[in-house]
């Protein structure tokens, strides 16, 4: 029986057939024969999801030999490609073909279907996640029948299904708005926490994109802001890049992290000795948008109001120093604007999004139930993608078109070919009204 594994090593599904279809006609394929027989199937991408939103036990569909862009329309400035090509591939051709995405968050292993399903973001306050991009999908239906949805054809299910978190069908193309590709001039360096929460409002508006990292056991942040620039390149030398990304924020912070684990009680100094580097460079956005994630984590994200992010994050410090808890890992912080989608995180307000992250094989329930209450606070919704404790009953009063997307889920797969122990907790079992 063949396994599958997540890529942070916490989630293994057993299916009952792992498929890798090279083709439309062979996805369509594959969900028709399990539809005949009630069998159930999931599609995963690079499985950078931390939780079981993938995991099966009927069949498991692969989409690493179904990758390719398959045209480009240079007058509207979009792309259609298959939906398991992965992020760092599709950069790199959107690039050849002078073209980009408006925005990114920092991993780019992602497959497309895989990160719009789950509502993955960069930050920049003006701009949305990576599914408010989405102009056009193709889905593979419960009965394995094919549907094309856009703002203009079948509005409702492409409303619902630019963050489908794999409940909708099976996403067999997706077509992309994209800008001229465009340089970024990146700006990073620690500061102080304080100062930087006193003026976090004129920082997130005065710049295209910011972010900070809380270093837990200090008094300071890690700041990034980048902005758009018709500057020269001035890109690192690879030497430095090979320092500052791989030595300094993998192979150093792993090896702190693994200490940590065997003497919790050096935390607090390993981690204020890990080397926190300047950096100010010009260099093409994907190139500074992204970054490799070599050290495997567990990570919970919420997304909450953006006016509460100062005070939320404050109350995240609080809780780390009057608990006692020894982490290793930063507390991120991001921002995105508003936007229409029925299940992102950011429906219908301007949003920040705070990240917690552990070790992989470190304790985190404490720490995660602790953040996650002081989130419910504010009425937080969970990174579809991260570890968090909601289900169906504690979510829906949180997202105002709940029934809209329940209503498309019961149309498109009404025998929960598409559903698994997950999605029955997260959205509940397919509802057989209507």
């Amino acid at each position: 029986m063949p396994t599958w594994t997540n890529w942070a090593r916490t989630q293994v599904a057993a299916p009952q057939r792992l498929d890798r279809p090279a083709s439309e006609d062979e996805l369509v394929a594959l969900v028709r024969a399990a539809a005949a027989v009630g069998q159930r199937v999931k599609v995963v991408g690079s499985g950078h999801s931390f939780t079981d939103i993938a995991v099966t036990d009927g069949r498991l569909v692969r989409l690493d030999a179904y990758d390719r862009v398959l045209r480009t329309d240079p007058a509207r400035g979009t792309v259609t490609v298959q939906a398991g090509i992965p992020l760092w591939r599709l950069n790199e051709e959107l690039d050849a073909r002078g073209l980009a995405l408006p925005n990114l968050g920092d991993v780019a292993y992602q497959t497309v279907a895989g990160a719009i399903a789950t509502g993955t973001h960069g930050t920049g306050s003006r701009l949305g996640g990576l599914a408010t991009f989405v102009t056009a999908l193709r889905l593979v239906t419960g009965d394995g029948s094919t549907i094309d949805c856009s703002a203009d054809e079948e509005g409702e299910v492409f409303h619902a299904a630019r963050v489908g978190l794999g409940a909708l069908g099976a996403v067999s193309t997706v077509t992309l708005q994209c800008v001229p590709a465009f340089r970024l001039h990146a700006v990073e360096r620690p500061e102080r926490l304080d100062r930087v929460l006193a003026d976090l409002d004129a920082d997130v508006d005065g710049n295209d994109h910011v972010e900070l990292y809380w270093v837990p056991h200090t008094r300071w942040a890690l700041t990034k802001r980048n902005n758009r620039t018709d500057a020269p390149p001035s890109p690192r030398s690879a030497w430095r890049e090979w320092r500052d990304d791989v030595l300094y924020q993998n192979l150093l912070f792993g090896a702190a992290c693994r200490a940590g684990r065997i003497r919790p009680s050096w935390i607090p100094s390993l981690v204020r000795r890990v080397p926190s580097t300047r950096t100010d460079l010009v260099d093409a956005s994907h190139r500074v948008f992204t970054s490799p994630r070599l050290v495997r984590f567990v990570e919970m994200e919420y997304a909450i109001p953006r006016a509460a992010a100062a005070e939320a994050l404050r109350r995240v410090v609080d809780l780390v120093e009057t608990t006692g808890l020894l982490l290793s890992f930063p507390v991120e912080v991001r921002f995105t604007a508003a936007d229409d989608i029925p299940l992102s995180m950011a429906h219908g307000r301007d949003t920040c999004f705070i990240a917690v992250h552990v070790d992989r094989g470190t304790p985190y329930q404490q720490y995660f139930e602790g953040v996650e209450q002081i989130m419910d606070g504010y009425g937080g919704r969970p990174h579809w993608g991260k570890v968090h404790f909601q289900t169906a009953a504690t979510l829906a009063p949180r997202y105002p078109e709940w029934e809209a997307f329940q209503a498309v889920r019961r149309r498109l797969d009404p025998a929960g070919v598409f559903a698994n122990r997950h999605l029955d907790r997260v959205l509940g079992p397919v509802d057989q009204r209507g």
